[in-house]
């Protein structure tokens, strides 16, 4: 498994950002706006709920994939990397979801 696919990824949907709409699916979504990037989410979101409550893992994995891709896509369109993220899921290590939450709370 390659560990930088998120950045791969990340760096080919910036790419799409120049890309004729009618050329790439990303580029449509693009294309279209944020609402209808935020759309997808929400779609692929309900998705992985029902595959979960399925209890298909297959369909989980599948799910949660294009879950991510169009996570993706929404930090590409916002100039967000994924290397954002991964900085605040290590900062969050260690430190216990009630703690986390509490801080979130204070501030």
């Amino acid at each position: 498994m390659n560990e930088d696919i998120l950045q791969r990824l990340y760096e080919v949907l910036q790419q799409r950002k120049q890309a004729d709409p009618d050329s790439s699916y990303v580029a449509g979504l693009y294309h279209k706006g944020l609402d209808a990037i935020l759309k997808k989410i929400g779609e692929e979101a309900t998705e992985t709920v029902m595959a979960a409550k399925d209890g298909d893992a297959d369909k989980v994995v599948y799910e949660v994939a294009d879950l991510w891709f169009h996570s993706l896509v929404l930090l590409a369109q916002t100039d967000i990397p994924p290397e954002r993220i991964l900085s605040e899921l290590e900062r969050r290590f260690g430190t216990s979801g009630l703690t986390e939450k509490a801080a979130r709370k204070a501030t």
